[in-house]
């Protein structure tokens, strides 16, 4: 019986279910760069915000601690925005008459807030609590980066649940004393390694990455 297919049948066929494999394994590698780019996660994107607050000029030039704007931070779950009269503590004597300020004292005098646009928003479905990172001794600028270089606030970080989980299963890369917790210009030592593993252990850090630690 004569053959019925070329001989070249099969180098087409083997040519062609490669060719599908890596076709889909790319289109996959482009969707997870896709997935964390800023263009998904919102990352590197200064927020517009009712009144143009700098970080950069407050906390860099005038050496503000986090803690005199978010009061809860140590305490809470969340970090807690400042109320208005935060900002009239330092505004009704500095740039007391600006323009740029003007929602601030409108705030101030009808005492409704001011609706900041949200900069770090997590998913309805994830429990974060900033004051058990801060005793444990993660660091400001670990998740929101140098906030004293930002004229305006944007999200450093993808905050994925990947990026989440590079610090739990291994804390000690990034863990710094508490005394700098709040420091902006901490920058971790060459003994990172040593360092973080001993503040593991006196700080009874646990590698915490059951579902149930966030997602409850």
């Amino acid at each position: 019986m004569s053959q019925i297919f070329h001989r070249s049948a099969n180098t087409i066929a083997r040519v062609s279910i490669f060719g599908a494999v890596f076709f889909i394994a790319g289109l996959l590698g482009l969707f997870a760069e896709v997935n964390r780019s800023p263009w998904m996660t919102g990352a590197q994107v200064a927020r517009d915000q009712p009144i143009q607050f700098s970080h950069e000029r407050h906390v860099g030039g005038n050496g503000i601690d986090c803690r005199y704007c978010h009061t809860s931070v140590e305490e809470s779950s969340f970090a807690g925005i400042p109320p208005t009269r935060t900002c009239m503590n330092c505004h009704s004597q500095i740039f007391a008459n600006s323009p740029f300020l003007e929602p601030v004292r409108e705030s101030l005098r009808s005492g409704r807030s001011i609706q900041w646009n949200r900069v770090h928003d997590l998913p309805d479905f994830v429990y974060f609590d900033h004051s058990i990172h801060v005793n444990k001794g993660v660091g400001c600028t670990t998740c929101h980066g140098q906030v004293d270089r930002m004229p305006l606030m944007w999200q450093e970080k993808s905050l994925q649940m990947e990026w989440c989980l590079d610090c739990h299963r291994a804390p000690e890369r990034y863990v710094r004393p508490r005394d700098a917790v709040f420091r902006v210009d901490y920058v971790a030592p060459p003994n990172q390694a040593e360092l973080g593993a001993r503040l593991v252990e006196e700080y009874q850090i646990q590698k915490l990455t059951s579902c149930s630690v966030c997602h409850r």
